[in-house]
């Protein structure tokens, strides 16, 4: 049965559509990473740890508490 003239179509398998977006996926993933990591390097960094405005000031000085 047409519905406005359009007919149906197969599904296409779930790895054709996956497979052109893997690159994508991938990017996405190394993006999150590595900017929750420069994220993390700029909070922890000697400039801004001991700032009051930074909302981790008051983990970084309990971690570095516990090293030393």
């Amino acid at each position: 049965m047409a519905f406005l003239g359009l007919r149906k179509w197969p599904t296409p398998a779930r790895l054709l559509v996956l497979k052109p977006m893997l690159p994508f996926i991938a990017a996405s993933g190394l993006t999150f990473y590595l900017v929750g990591a420069l994220q993390d390097m700029g909070v922890k960094s000697e400039t801004y740890a001991k700032d009051p405005k930074n909302p981790y000031a008051a983990q970084i000085a309990h971690e570095s508490k516990s090293h030393h």
